[in-house]
């Protein structure tokens, strides 16, 4: 069965953002190819998407790999997220759907449990679910691609701590959803900005990986991880 070049796009960007691929890794064609088995055209064009996405970084005769974001461009993510997410919860409780509404409400109800059960393991996920959703419910595709395509890199460049009042973060999660679910933009849009904020304190940036490790990198054939990315589409 051919594999798509958004599927192998998909499983290049999920090694990138987990470390498999550590910034300025090469990242050739030939070995992309045999690591997931498909050929080296699906390749090239997941190479060029990442390279819009600003994952992997192209130098003329020396070929893809993968980017490496300075301390101001990982400051600037987070001051993106500032601005977007209080916009796409505004969009929310303007356009949300009932089945938006009942998926975030589960949701935040399963983080409250996991947090008094004290699996402190499973909030990330939901977290990243939550935010997934709250994004979908703006209605607006080009706003839940960019809100996506910003968590994926503010994953990549930051570690998150979970915080020591996780009860209290869900609750804020329960708040933004009462009022979309009231259509009150504007608590939305307040609500989130200040949940934005403080959160932004439990980022650090990620330990850089020295020159050398980085360069030496190699992209093993043995990891079928696209099979993982297409099963997700």
């Amino acid at each position: 069965m051919r594999i798509s070049a958004h599927a192998v796009c998909t499983a290049i960007r999920d090694d990138i953002v987990s470390g498999a691929f550590p910034p300025g890794a090469r990242l050739t064609e030939e070995l992309l190819a045999r690591r997931y088995g498909v050929s080296r055209v699906p390749v090239r064009e997941a190479l060029r998407t990442l390279e819009s996405e600003g994952f992997v970084l192209t130098r003329r005769h020396a070929g893809a790999c993968v980017a490496e974001p300075t301390e101001q461009e990982a400051a600037d993510l987070l001051e993106i997220r500032a601005v977007l997410e209080p916009l796409g919860a505004a969009r929310a409780a303007q356009r949300r759907t009932e089945a938006h509404l009942k998926v975030l409400r589960g949701l935040v109800r399963l983080g409250q449990q996991r947090v008094d059960r004290g699996h402190l393991s499973d909030l990330r996920s939901l977290g990243d679910w939550f935010h997934e959703t709250l994004a979908q419910a703006s209605g607006s595709p080009s706003l839940t691609t960019l809100l996506t395509q910003l968590r994926r890199k503010i994953t990549w460049v930051y570690a998150v701590d979970v915080p020591a009042q996780a009860a209290t973060v869900w609750q804020e999660y329960g708040a933004i959803v009462d009022a979309v679910a009231r259509g009150d933009a504007e608590r939305a849009r307040a609500l989130t900005a200040q949940h934005v904020e403080r959160s932004a304190v439990l980022h650090r940036l990620r330990r850089p990986v020295p020159k050398g490790v980085a360069r030496k990198a190699a992209v093993r054939s043995t990891k079928p991880s696209v099979n993982t990315a297409r099963d997700s589409l």
